[in-house]
Formats: C-alpha cells, sequence, structure tokens
C-alpha cells in the first residue's frame, strides 16, 4: 500500500515496500543481481569449452564489473532524465537500446570466434534485459 501526501513545496510517499522503492537503491540491487548473473552465465560457457575472449581471455571478474558500471550508468542516466526530460522513460528506453546496439559493436567486431561473437553479444543482451525493466520503473 502506497500513500501520498502533497503539499505546495513537499511531495512525500510512504510504502511499505521501500526497500527498492528509490533509484539508487534499485540501481544498486540490479547491479549487483547482473553482475553475478552474467559472470556466472560467462563461468557456465567458459566451463563448456567456448573461448570467451577479445584479443586476450577475459577475465571472470571482469564481466561483472562491466556489468556494474553499466548498471551506474544506467542509474545516473535516468536520474539525469528525470531531472532534465519532459518524457525520462521514452527517452531512458531509446538510449538504452541504442547503448546496448553500440555495445554489441565491440565484440562483434574484436571476439576471437563466432562462438565467443554470439556468447558476448549474448551476455551484453542479458544484462541489459536484467537492468533496463528494474530502472524504468523509477522513470518519472
Amino acid at each position: 500500500m502506497t500513500t501520498a501526501i502533497n503539499s505546495p513545496d513537499i511531495t512525500v510517499k510512504h510504502s511499505r515496500f521501500g526497500v527498492t522503492r528509490t533509484l539508487t537503491r534499485s540501481t544498486v540491487s540490479v547491479a549487483a543481481i547482473s553482475g553475478v548473473t552474467t559472470t556466472a552465465v560467462a563461468f557456465l560457457i567458459r566451463s563448456a569449452g567456448v573461448p570467451l575472449s577479445v584479443h586476450g581471455e577475459i577475465p571472470l571478474a571482469g564481466f561483472a564489473q562491466f556489468t556494474v558500471v553499466g548498471a551506474f550508468i544506467g542509474g545516473v542516466v535516468l536520474a539525469l532524465l528525470n531531472r532534465f526530460s519532459a518524457s525520462p522513460r521514452r527517452r531512458f528506453l531509446q538510449l538504452t537500446m541504442g547503448f546496448t546496439a553500440l555495445s554489441c559493436i565491440v565484440p562483434v567486431a574484436f571476439a576471437a570466434t563466432p562462438g565467443s561473437k554470439i556468447v558476448l553479444v549474448a551476455l551484453h543482451v542479458l544484462a541489459a534485459s536484467i537492468i533496463v525493466p528494474v530502472l524504468v520503473r523509477h522513470a518519472n
């Protein structure tokens, strides 16, 4: 149950589900979840014998690091759009689709094997499919 109190200067929302109701908390939560998920999938794929390399083997920690950084960038972009855009939800979805497509260029262009290309692109899409729906709920 959510209640809102409005005054000319202040809007306060009370929710019993307040743990992940703020953009900051949701960003941190989804960064952790997506980082663990992409790293686990990369570990499983690597264990199956698919080399995950772009000009050298990608360390497993690298998957988590880049995913967490991507989630934090998404949170900052959404906070800025909430503040300065007339339609933050639409703009955020447009930007995230574009950034996800751009992020797939590096593995397609530089991955060592076709299997690496497919898996790395799939990991980019997996991370985006975890991060974007959680963050977009906080668009005003």
